[in-house]
């Protein structure tokens, strides 16, 4: 995988191949997981190419659930057959003597030879270098599967590529507007705390000291004050452009970005003073939502 490909978890292949004796079939289908798992499925004598392929999938794949399956049919039986010529004696003479006795007609051959215990088919044992010559033709088409395997996810991830780019422009242009409110500009924020303590003194009728109350509505004015969250956004946007253009296997760190996002967002809403700002960071949360959806199937 090139370092500046952005890959999904998702993908399939499927690869055919035969020898003289054998056809098979490889399908490996991989989804998204937390961390890179791989199920096998083999034909009963084969089990011994797992760790094989487990090291084969680790050097091509980062993260997702793998399944890897093997379809194998053999064309050629290695098998020889053997009469019991004793037993085809007894049983043509006993067949002589029922025709003699009953006056019917003789056996055929075929008839004979197909009395269970007459013909007897034995499979040919392999040997050590025919199960090499077999494995290593399934190991280099298995190869191929798992190269298409990963030219598949890349393909998804390209796609997928797009779509993030779409929902961080969509978080970018939600802060580009929820800092163009007046709510969030420091003017505005001075005339509230001037307009905040002034009610507060009308309110205390001199019960509490002037410089005790502008502390009380300053604290309140900053709770209200939602530039921090606006600024870590910004920061966390950044960085979640520089990992797609990093490419490789970003999802885990795009992943927490997302939740970090969220998070940010999160207290912009319960923070604002403005309704229009907190119709902005519903609209940021679904537009992060969307973002970490497709973060989640990222390699």
């Amino acid at each position: 995988m090139t370092s500046s490909a952005i890959a999904s978890m998702t993908g399939f292949a499927r690869q055919q191949g035969e020898s003289d004796h054998f056809s098979w079939v490889w399908e490996v289908k991989s989804v998204n997981g937390r961390g890179l798992e791989l199920r096998h499925r083999l034909p009963q004598g084969f089990e011994g190419l797992e760790p094989e392929l487990r090291r084969r999938v680790k050097e091509q794949l980062h993260r997702g659930n793998v399944n890897v399956s093997l379809t194998l049919r053999r064309l050629a039986p290695q098998s020889s057959v053997t009469v019991d010529e004793a037993l085809l004696q007894r049983l043509a003479g006993l067949c002589d003597r029922l025709c003699q006795d009953y006056d019917v007609a003789p056996p055929r051959a075929d008839g004979l030879l197909g009395l269970r215990g007459v013909l007897e088919i034995q499979e040919e044992a392999e040997d050590e270098e025919f199960r090499q010559e077999i494995e290593g033709l399934l190991l280099k088409d298995f190869e191929f599967a798992l190269s298409a395997l990963e030219q598949s996810r890349q393909d998804e991830g390209r796609r997928m590529g797009e779509l993030l780019h779409t929902h961080l422009e969509r978080i970018s242009q939600g802060i580009e507007k929820a800092e163009s409110l007046e709510a969030v500009r420091p003017e505005a924020m001075r005339e509230r705390l001037s307009r905040l303590v002034q009610e507060l003194l009308n309110a205390s009728a001199g019960q509490l000291p002037e410089d005790r109350l502008a502390q009380e509505a300053a604290l309140l004015v900053s709770k209200a004050d939602v530039r921090e969250e606006l600024d870590r956004m910004k920061a966390h946007l950044s960085s979640a452009q520089d990992l797609l253009a990093e490419g490789g296997p970003v999802g885990r760190r795009l992943d927490f970005l997302c939740q970090e996002f969220n998070r940010e967002a999160n207290t912009l809403c319960s923070k604002s003073p403005d309704a229009d700002l907190t119709a902005i960071g519903l609209d940021l949360k679904t537009a992060i939502d969307q973002l970490r959806e497709l973060v989640q199937n990222m390699e």
